[in-house]
């Protein structure tokens, strides 16, 4: 687990008696620390902040603080060399650890004093409420291995708004705020939605809304660039630039077919056709629309048996026929098109190059593979050989499995210009793009994120780059263990130490693939992204300061969840997603239920609850 920043209150416990760090049980007056049990119906444990310090010279230090006294871990520079917490004294040197990660032993730390070294350890591993002490650094003593454990998240859950749906004599619907004492007018309110509202009965999983279930892939890379969804999927795009959300499915004899949003939160009646299917359609194709020219219209795109099928949208808004061949005979899943597979072989559609123009980029077995698209709407033939022998599934090029090892294309250095990063087992790994366009060798730059520290699937831990300040360059921040993490980024293909931002949205606080999902997005239209997460309850969020560090969540939204009285919504059955159908700027929540398509508006900065 990275080090957890200093809100976070943590229980430090020890790594060879799973005993908890805390003061005796009987009061003293010396302040000693002993490691001991905490049996339920007595004292709670010890809760302990990590508040950083830098250190005249040398690593980053800490204070340890009592979440509760306000005191600190202290040494006293006794003989027996015992531990203390004490009064906190300002620069004392005695008062300053250092945090070291045990090497290949994820979530393990030394806590060494930052005077001369020694760490952590007990004065007799095998007694009851043994003391701490310092010792030597001994790489073969479990003694001295410690893991912190964070507080249970305080969550908050305010009084959901009500917001009653109107009908009218032309069949459309609306909304209407149900008077509530819950309501009061705020220009700065807290994320808040309205309730889930069934607007279309259509595009469901039961029979009479259509009997919708996705027989393909359905891979949205959330926070990068380029999404691909298989036959039978469901979601949202901005079909004619308006900058509302449609909703688009993939069905297997219409092709792609669409519902319009009407800009007051529901969709037109029925659906029309928005594209023809391929001549020859495959379970395995994957589709996506992206405006791929630039010229504010999104096109549609299929990876096909024989390659790259894409159809541009005219000012009219209709797509070009489907009849003709590929644009490009390569990245399909037919051996004549290379054989590329979702469950082995990663592709983009993203700008690499900062012409405006959307290339394709793949990792195949032997490597990446790129086609540039220039000026003409032409697609580059790919070369004979990969443009980088890494990121590839096969061993030589460093075997990247995409079950565990995500792969992203961002822009790490600021120069316009998409870099390679991704997470493997020990940790995450970037290769930079130069002004030719060529990619650098990978390097090694951070001992997190990858499998060896306990990140073990992509759809267990989901991980992105995202900006989290609003500006700056962009960080990694990644769905954990223990909550969620973030590493900034520095600028220059680099990232500083991860730390544990958020103890929520984690294997720890209950939150799996299976039955969950956590996305980034901007809440509040304020520029930075925040943590929406669809949980037992309901839809929860939490709030980015501005700094890149979150508020404990809010539950926003009695719906779209998996508990029963959550409305019982399953991953595998029903898509989830934050998109703005309104046009006004905040993200609202639409999912695929088994009766149609529910909503729930965004009411931020419209109401706070008391």
């Amino acid at each position: 687990m990275p080090v957890p920043t200093e809100e976070l209150k943590l229980q430090i416990v020890n790594a060879a008696t799973g005993k908890i760090l805390g003061a005796r049980a009987a009061p003293s007056a010396d302040g000693a620390l002993v490691v001991r049990d905490f049996p339920d119906g007595g004292p709670s444990p010890e809760q302990w902040q990590l508040t950083p310090v830098q250190p005249a010279q040398g690593d980053q230090a800490f204070v340890v603080r009592n979440a509760v006294s306000g005191k600190v871990l202290d040494n006293p520079a006794a003989a027996d060399r015992g531990v203390r917490q004490w009064d906190a004294a300002a620069g004392k040197k005695g008062q300053q650890w250092r945090v070291v990660p045990v090497e290949g032993e994820a979530g393990l730390y030394f806590i060494e004093g930052a005077t001369d070294g020694a760490v952590l350890d007990l004065a007799d591993p095998g007694e009851d409420q043994t003391r701490i002490v310092l010792r030597e650094y001994d790489d073969g003593a479990e003694s001295q291995r410690w893991r912190f454990v964070p507080a249970e998240p305080e969550r908050t859950s305010d009084p959901v708004l009500r917001w009653a749906p109107l009908s009218h004599w032309n069949s459309r619907r609306s909304w209407r705020l149900a008077r509530s004492t819950a309501l009061r007018p705020a220009p700065g309110a807290a994320p808040s939605f309205s309730d889930m509202l069934l607007v279309l009965q259509a595009f469901g999983s039961d029979q009479d809304a259509g009997g919708w279930k996705s027989v393909g892939a359905n891979r949205l890379h959330n926070g990068q660039p380029g999404w691909w969804a298989g036959l039978g999927a469901r979601f949202l795009a901005d079909v004619t630039g308006a900058g509302r959300g449609d909703i688009v499915g993939l069905k297997p004899a219409k092709g792609a077919v669409t519902s319009s949003s009407r800009g007051d939160g529901t969709f037109d009646d029925g659906e029309r056709v928005l594209h023809q299917p391929l001549p020859s359609p495959s379970p395995a194709d994957l589709w996506t629309l992206a405006d791929t020219t630039g010229g504010g219209r999104p096109d549609v795109v299929v990876l096909a048996a024989d390659g790259v099928h894409v159809s541009l949208q005219d000012k009219d808004g209709t797509f070009a026929p489907t009849g003709g061949g590929p644009v490009l005979k390569a990245f399909g899943h037919g051996q004549q098109a290379g054989g590329w597979l979702p469950d082995k072989h990663p592709r983009f559609l993203a700008d690499t190059t900062g012409d405006g123009r959307l290339d394709i980029v793949g990792c195949h077995d032997d490597g990446v593979w790129v086609s540039l698209q220039n000026e003409e709407g032409k697609f580059a033939p790919l070369a004979d050989e990969p443009v980088l022998r890494a990121f590839g599934h096969d061993e030589k090029a460093g075997g990247w499995l995409a079950d565990k090892h995500p792969r992203f294309l961002a822009d790490t250095t600021g120069d316009g210009r998409l870099d390679i990063v991704g997470c493997h087992d020990d940790g995450v790994w970037v290769s930079l793009q130069d002004e030719d366009g060529a990619f650098a060798d990978p390097l090694w730059v951070l001992d997190d994120f990858g499998t060896d520290q306990g990140w073990s699937s992509v759809e267990e831990h989901p991980r992105c780059l995202i900006g989290t300040t609003g500006g700056g360059a962009l960080d990694i921040v990644g769905f954990g263990p223990q909550g969620v993490v973030v590493s900034r980024g520095r600028g220059d293909g680099t990232f500083e130490p991860s730390e544990l931002v958020l103890n929520d949205f984690g294997l720890a606080q209950g939150w799996t693939h299976k039955k969950h999902l956590r996305f980034l997005a901007d809440v509040t239209g304020d520029g930075n992204p925040d943590i929406v997460g669809f949980g037992d309850e309901g839809v929860w969020v939490s709030h980015n300061r501005g700094d890149g560090r979150f508020d404990q969540a809010q539950l926003v939204c009695r719906g779209f969840g998996y508990n029963d009285d959550a409305g019982a919504w399953r991953v595998d059955r029903h898509p989830r997603f934050l998109a703005d159908i309104t046009g006004d700027g905040r993200v609202d929540i639409v999912g695929f239920g088994g009766p149609g398509v529910y909503v729930a508006r965004n009411l931020y900065r419209r109401f706070r609850t008391r």
